[in-house]
């Protein structure tokens, strides 16, 4: 049904390519007036080009709807409050806040920089902090606001060489699941899209890497080939569906969106237990942690057969 967000005013992030292109035509194509922000920046993160974020207004104006340029960096505090005084000044007020923004820096962790982790972290979880804050502080006072954020399979469930990344991801969880419930006795909601489809970003990763995290179960394992080529578009609509009147009721979830798939994610609660009225005997784990907490729970990343390990060949009780 176009112009379902008729009147509404949104800000997306990393907007000039990828996901956040798809999700800004899709919300002018609903009716919202959108910022489109991109510094143009390469997939690590370093150099300036306005063209991304320009191109896209243009194509949204092309079709007969309202956009304007921003091009700050989320990881810059003051960028990320003028992009949301842009929507302010230039529309009227926030409705909608849309984290796209991200980069790479991938690389093992005994390998890993402190500048790699640092970078990383500024743009997605700091970024994350830097828009919605100021958001917020107006969403709160308008009682009305729709937050939604980006998180990963590489932080909800782990990818090897992605330690800054995955671990900004599984915050940008966190994150979310705090937002919405500070502000959704104001009327705001906040949810986050862990997304699956082919970006920029995803074409950076080499074949080589690709093999060795499913040699090594360090990663999930491949899913069948898809029917539907995951791409951009297909992530679009569910982000842009969680701004409308119809998610009101729908505040701190995790939704996995690839291809023609969409998932809730199962939030984190215990799901095995042992109990005792005091404190446990380390004898008493030795034999129960094995066989009761742990049982049937793999090992994400087991080392090879043929390491020798202290304690790996020794039987379990029973």
């Amino acid at each position: 049904m176009p112009n379902k967000l008729a009147g509404r005013n949104a800000v997306v992030t990393g907007a000039g390519r990828g996901i956040g292109r798809a999700v800004s035509i899709l919300l002018a194509q609903e009716g919202a007036n959108v910022v489109v922000n991109d510094p143009g920046v390469s997939v690590d993160g370093t150099g300036h080009d306005d063209g991304p974020a320009d191109q896209v207004v243009a194509e949204i104006k092309a079709a007969g709807r309202n956009a304007v340029a921003n091009h700050d960096s989320v990881a810059d505090t003051a960028g990320g409050e003028r992009m949301v005084m842009q929507c302010v000044d230039t529309f009227g007020r926030i409705d909608f806040l849309i984290n796209v923004a991200g980069i790479l820096r991938d690389r093992m962790i005994f390998n890993m920089a402190e500048e790699e982790w640092d970078a990383v972290m500024a743009v997605h979880l700091k970024g994350h902090f830097n828009t919605i804050k100021p958001a917020a502080v107006l969403m709160r006072q308008q009682r009305f606001g729709r937050i939604v954020n980006f998180s990963s399979i590489s932080g909800l469930r782990g990818i090897s060489g992605q330690a800054n990344y995955g671990g900004a991801k599984a915050a940008i969880a966190g994150l979310t699941r705090v937002v919405a419930r500070d502000l959704g006795r104001y009327g705001v909601t906040c949810n986050a899209i862990a997304p699956g489809a082919a970006t920029r970003m995803t074409a950076t990763v080499p074949d080589s890497a690709r093999v060795l995290r499913a040699q090594t179960q360090a990663a999930p394992v491949a899913p069948p080939p898809r029917v539907v080529v995951p791409t951009p578009e297909h992530v679009a609509p569910m982000t842009v569906w969680l701004c409308t009147d119809d998610a009101w009721d729908v505040n701190g979830k995790i939704f996995h969106v690839a291809g023609g798939s969409i998932s809730l994610a199962h939030e984190e609660h215990p799901i095995q237990s042992i109990e005792k009225a005091g404190k446990w005997e380390l004898d008493e784990l030795v034999a129960l942690v094995p066989s009761q907490l742990m049982y049937g729970i793999p090992n994400p990343a087991p080392p090879p057969a043929d390491l020798d390990l202290p304690g790996r060949h020794v039987a379990q009780p029973q």
